[in-house]
C-alpha cells in the first residue's frame, strides 16, 4: 500500500523543519547557509507547487474548503516573499539571519496549522479514493518540481530517492 496524501505531505513538512533548523544554526558558515538556503528554497517551492495543485485546488472547489485553502495560499505567498528577501548575495549580515529566523518561524507556523487544522478539514471533504489519487499525483509532481527548481539554481540536485541535496562539485 502506498503512503497516503497526508503522510506524503508530512514527509516534506519534516524536511522543511529540518532545513529551517539548519539554516539558522549558530555555527553555520556563510557557504553552509547558502547551500542550506537553496535546498530549503527548492523544497518550499516544489512542495508549494505540488500541494497547491493536488490539495488546495480540489478543496477550493468545495464550500467547506474555500476559507482554509485561501488562508494556506496566503501563507505560501508570505513564505515566498521571505525567500525572495533572502535571495541576495550577502548572507553574512545580522539582517539576513533575522530574516532567515522569520522564515523559519513562518514555515513552522504554517506547517503546524496545516497539520492540526487543514488536514482535518481536507480529511472530511476528500474520500479515500480521491486522497489516494491525489497522493500519487502530488508525489510525482513534487519530485518533478524539485528537479525543475534544482536545475534553476544549479548548486543543488535531486537524489535518486527524490530528495534535494547539494550538487556534486
Amino acid at each position: 500500500m502506498s503512503a497516503s496524501l497526508f503522510d506524503l505531505l508530512h514527509e516534506s513538512h519534516e524536511i522543511q523543519r529540518q532545513l529551517c533548523r539548519r539554516l539558522t544554526a549558530a555555527r553555520a558558515s556563510t557557504a553552509q547557509r547558502e547551500q542550506v538556503f537553496l535546498q530549503l528554497k527548492v523544497e518550499l517551492e516544489a512542495h508549494a507547487a505540488a500541494e497547491e495543485r493536488f490539495l488546495y485546488v480540489p478543496l477550493l472547489m468545495t464550500d467547506p474548503g474555500l476559507s482554509s485553502s485561501r488562508h494556506a495560499l496566503s501563507e505560501h505567498h508570505q513564505i515566498e516573499e521571505l525567500c525572495e528577501e533572502l535571495s541576495v548575495s550577502d548572507k553574512q549580515g545580522e539582517a539576513w539571519l533575522d530574516t532567515a529566523k522569520r522564515l523559519g518561524e513562518k514555515v513552522r507556523h504554517h506547517l503546524k496549522e496545516e497539520e492540526r487544522k487543514f488536514f482535518k478539514v481536507a480529511g472530511r471533504i476528500l474520500d479515500v479514493d480521491k486522497k489516494d489519487m491525489l497522493g500519487r499525483r502530488y508525489q510525482k509532481d513534487l519530485v518533478r518540481m524539485r528537479k525543475k527548481y534544482a536545475a534553476d539554481y544549479q548548486r543543488v540536485d535531486v537524489s535518486s530517492a527524490g530528495e534535494v541535496v547539494a550538487a556534486p562539485r
